[in-house]
C-alpha cells in the first residue's frame, strides 16, 4: 500500500516525509491472560484499553491520564504488554478506529493501539497533529465488516512531514492555541444547542400536560394493535441499495426522529423474515441500554421506499386504526410520560435496563379524542420545526467549526501555512 493511498493529504506537504517507525519508536501492548488470577492482583500500572476512548471522541484531549483499568507488573511481564514512558502517543486501531492522544505518565496499552515513543527528531505534540490530520484516511484504509481495524503493516507504512524540531514546536504551539479557540466555539454551539433541546421538551411537556389535564389517560393496551420485538441475524455493516433488505440499528430511533440510512445490509444468503418488515406509520420504541434516558425512546417509521426489517433492540407498535402514530409518539417522547416510564426501571441495574413487552403495554397515554390527535400532532410539530430550524442553523455552524479545525491542522503540519504569522498575533520564532 502507498503512502498516498494511506495518507492523500501528504501530496500537499511542504516538508519531507518519513515513515513514523524511523524517527519514533513503534509498538503496541497486549491483555494478560484473564485466566491467570495472579496477574490481575496488585495491579498498579494504568492500562488503556478501548473502555478509555470515550474520553478521546472529541478530539480535544490531548493527554490522557486516567484509564479504567491498571494491569500489574507480574502481568507485564508475562505477556506482550510494555509499559511505555510518558510522551508516547497513541492511536485506536481496532473498533474505536483513528482516536489519538499523549500518555501523560508511564503506561501499557491493550493490543487495540499502536503507539510511538519519539526520538530526537520528532516533537510528542506535532506527531499528534499529525494523526489527527491523517484522521479521515485511517478510517478509511481501515477494513473489517463489524468491527474495523488497521492492521500493523499499514501502521508501519504511515509516513510524517518532519520539519525541523524548532518548526514542529511552533506548529505545536499554534494549533494548540488555534484548536483550543475553536474547540471553545464549539462547546458554546454545543450549549445552545442543548439549550434549544430543553425548550422543546419543557414546551411539549407543558401540551402534553394541559391534555392529560383535560382528556385523561388512557394505557396503550387499549390503542394498539401489535406490539413486536425484531431479530438478529448477522449482517454487513454497510448501507443497503433501496432494493436490498437491511435491520434496523438502534441509532434509527434514539435521536426521537427516524433515520432510515440507520441500518446493516441483510446478507444476500439471508432470507428476510417479512414477520418484521417496516411499514410507514410503525411507532419504533428503543428497548434496551445503559441509561434510562435511551430506553423507550419513540420515533415514526418512514421506510422511503426501503426494504427494512426490525431489530431484536427495538419494539415494532402498530395501533389501531384511530389513532395517530405522530401523536402517540409525541405523547411518547414527553416528560410526563417518560416519568411513567422511568417507574417501570425501578430495581433494575446492571449495564442493560430493559422494558418488556408488558411495560410498554402499561404506559399510559394522553386519552384525546382520535379526531382530535391529527391537529395536536400538527401543532406540535409545527412548533418543533421552528426550534429545530434555529438547531440546523447552529449544527451547520458546529459543523463548519470542525471542518476549519481539521483543515487547519493539515495545512500547519504540512507547511501549507506559516504558523508564525497565520494566527495574527505574532507568534515567536
Amino acid at each position: 500500500m502507498t503512502s498516498t493511498s494511506i495518507a492523500p493529504w501528504l501530496e500537499g506537504t511542504h516538508w519531507p516525509t518519513v515513515p513514523i517507525r524511523l524517527v519514533a519508536r513503534l509498538g503496541s501492548g497486549h491483555t494478560p491472560s484473564r485466566n491467570v488470577p495472579e496477574y490481575w492482583d496488585n495491579c498498579t500500572v494504568p492500562w488503556i484499553t478501548l473502555a478509555d476512548v470515550w474520553q478521546l471522541r472529541s478530539g480535544t484531549t490531548d493527554v490522557i491520564r486516567d484509564t479504567k483499568e491498571k494491569v500489574s507488573t507480574l502481568g507485564l511481564a508475562n505477556s506482550a504488554a510494555v509499559k511505555h514512558p510518558a510522551g508516547t502517543v497513541i492511536l485506536s486501531r481496532t473498533a474505536s478506529v483513528g482516536f489519538s492522544a499523549i500518555m501523560g505518565a508511564d503506561m501499557a496499552t491493550s493490543q487495540d493501539f499502536a503507539t510511538w515513543t519519539c526520538g530526537p527528531k520528532l516533537d510528542p505534540r506535532y506527531l499528534l497533529h499529525c494523526l489527527r490530520a491523517m484522521t479521515p484516511d485511517l478510517k478509511r484504509i481501515s477494513t473489517g465488516s463489524t468491527h474495523k481495524t488497521i492492521y500493523m503493516p499499514d501502521i508501519e507504512q504511515l509516513r510524517v512531514p518532519v520539519p525541523s524540531m524548532a518548526e514542529q514546536c511552533r506548529i505545536a504551539d499554534f494549533l494548540d492555541a488555534e484548536t483550543a479557540r475553536i474547540d471553545s466555539l464549539s462547546a458554546a454551539r454545543a450549549a445552545q444547542l442543548s439549550c434549544l433541546e430543553d425548550l422543546w421538551m419543557s414546551r411539549l411537556a407543558c401540551r402534553i400536560e394541559e391534555l392529560i389535564a383535560k382528556y385523561g389517560l388512557v394505557p396503550l393496551r387499549r390503542v394498539v394493535s401489535s406490539i413486536e420485538q425484531g431479530w438478529s441475524p448477522q449482517c454487513e455493516d454497510t448501507i443497503a441499495a433501496p432494493s436490498e433488505w437491511a435491520v434496523l440499528k438502534t441509532s434509527a430511533v434514539s435521536s426521537g426522529v427516524f433515520d432510515p440510512l440507520e441500518h446493516k445490509k441483510l446478507p444476500d444468503n439471508v432470507s428476510p423474515d417479512l414477520r418484521y418488515q417496516i411499514t410507514d406509520g410503525d411507532i419504533l420504541l428503543t428497548r434496551g441500554s445503559g441509561s434510562p434516558a435511551h430506553v423507550g425512546v419513540p420515533a415514526v417509521a418512514h421506510p422511503a421506499g426501503r426494504r427494512l426489517l426490525l431489530s431484536d433492540l427495538l419494539y415494532r407498535i402498530r395501533l389501531g386504526r384511530d389513532w395517530s402514530p405522530q401523536f402517540t409518539a409525541l405523547a411518547l417522547q414527553s416528560q410526563p410520560v417518560r416519568g411513567f416510564m422511568a417507574l417501570l426501571f425501578r430495581g433494575q441495574s446492571g449495564q442493560t435496563i430493559k422494558l418488556r413487552a408488558d411495560d410498554v403495554r402499561s404506559i399510559d397515554v394522553p386519552a384525546v379524542p382520535a379526531g382530535l390527535q391529527a391537529q395536536c400532532a400538527a401543532d406540535l410539530v409545527a412548533e418543533r420545526q421552528s426550534i429545530h430550524s434555529a438547531v440546523a442553523v447552529l449544527r451547520k455552524s458546529s459543523a463548519l467549526l470542525a471542518e476549519r479545525r481539521q483543515a487547519l491542522i493539515t495545512a500547519a503540519v504540512t507547511g501549507q501555512i506559516d504558523v508564525s504569522t497565520a494566527s495574527g498575533r505574532g507568534i515567536e520564532e
